[in-house]
């Protein structure tokens, strides 16, 4: 059965996947994932856009005819030396490093007289480094705060091991899509944060599920039970894997366009760092609730005394038909050879060599003997007639 048939059933509901007892397979495929991620953290580090660092935007109205590279030429024409040139539809957003008044009012005389429109249509905005610390400060407060409530309320409504290991798949998204902003080096803006905080929800929306479908399929188990509990578990997610899977499809799907239809022909600028954030956290995040929050909830499930106990009475139930089927030919041996050697040193099988020959049987041979070469063959008698002319 090739894979595309095997990855068919499972997606229909036919066989259950084993992604609960190969917790080696995705960890091995997260710390991929988490080095690439820091490398290009590290590395390439991240693209702050002018409202995290500060600069000056500009914006170019009616002005749909210059390419690209006309525009940074006539604003680095006037003495900027940091310029990234972005398209929002018909209009140009050109950011710089932080300028003067003066410095700003030079590069709209230079822009307006290489690009050939009016002065009125290039707008300026300049945005202070301490405006964007405080955008940094009160990001990374969001982030603690939404962290704080996931934890209590997981912590609540379920228990403290499935908040810690949706916390750990949250801190894995988050890291992976840090990694791909680095390595595709757009800008990180307030939107982005916007996506990262939505990817965060959704993220934790798909392992809530998960772990709500696992509560209910392991809350009968006991010390009798035939299931250990990461089998129940696997269950319990197999059962949810189709409605992950369509559920992420469906909302990656409009994402996607966005991303690479919006930005690409419309000229999206400012939807581009959101829907990137967006795409690469609904992926992962589907990837970490399957299969990293669920295999580490059932790692420090299996710990507990009552699970732990549960897995021994199972394993006894088990060994104990093979222990009695071993036990019973290793009896049974002894006895069978036993039984030969009686057969071999009974007298009363043997004849002895100096007796008389008994039924056909001549002096000397044992009844043993007899007895392994099979019936004593008897002369043929012949026929009536033969018989009779003797």
């Amino acid at each position: 059965m090739g894979l595309r048939a095997v990855i068919s059933r499972i997606y229909r509901g036919e066989i259950s996947a084993d992604i609960v007892g190969r917790p080696k397979v995705w960890y091995s495929i997260s710390g991929l994932l988490i080095v690439f991620s820091l490398v290009g953290l590290l590395v390439q580090g991240l693209t702050f856009g002018v409202e995290f660092k500060g600069g000056s935007v500009f914006t170019i109205a009616k002005a749909s005819h210059a390419s690209i590279e006309q525009v940074r030429g006539a604003v680095t024409s006037a003495g900027v030396h940091q310029a990234t040139v972005q398209k929002a539809g018909g209009d140009w957003r050109v950011t710089t490093e932080s300028l003067d008044p003066k410095h700003v009012n030079e590069v709209k005389k230079d822009v307006s007289t290489k690009l050939g429109v009016s002065e009125n249509q290039i707008s300026s905005q300049i945005v202070g480094a301490s405006w964007g610390g405080e955008i940094t400060k009160k990001a990374w407060q969001a982030l603690i705060v939404f962290m704080i409530l996931i934890i209590a309320y997981l912590s609540v409504a379920f228990e403290w091991r499935m908040a810690v290991a949706a916390m750990v798949a949250l801190v894995h998204d988050l890291i992976i899509t840090a990694g791909v902003y680095a390595w595709s080096g757009f800008e990180v803006t307030p939107a982005t944060v916007l996506g990262f905080l939505t990817i965060l929800g959704y993220s934790l929306y798909d392992a809530v599920v998960v772990f709500d479908m696992i509560k209910e399929v392991t809350r009968p188990l006991n010390a009798k039970s035939k299931i250990t509990y990461s089998e129940a578990a696997n269950q319990a997610l197999s059962s949810t894997l189709v409605r992950s899977l369509n559920t992420s499809l469906v909302a990656i799907l409009p994402v996607a366009a966005i991303l690479f239809i919006g930005t690409t022909l419309f000229g999206a600028g400012t939807l581009k760092d959101l829907s990137l954030a967006l795409f690469v956290g609904m992926i992962v995040g589907t990837y970490s609730s399957i299969c990293v929050a669920t295999p580490l909830l059932v790692q420090l499930k299996e710990r507990e005394p009552r699970f732990k106990e549960l897995r021994a009475n199972i394993a006894k139930r088990e060994q104990s038909p093979k222990q009695q089927a071993k036990v019973a030919r290793a009896t049974a041996r002894p006895a069978a050879d036993d039984d030969e050697a009686s057969l071999d040193d009974d007298p009363s099988d043997d004849v002895p060599s100096g007796g008389t020959a008994q039924d056909g049987v001549p002096a000397g041979v044992t009844l043993r003997k007899v007895m392994q070469q099979g019936p004593r063959q008897q002369p043929k008698r012949g026929t009536r007639q033969q018989r009779r002319g003797k």
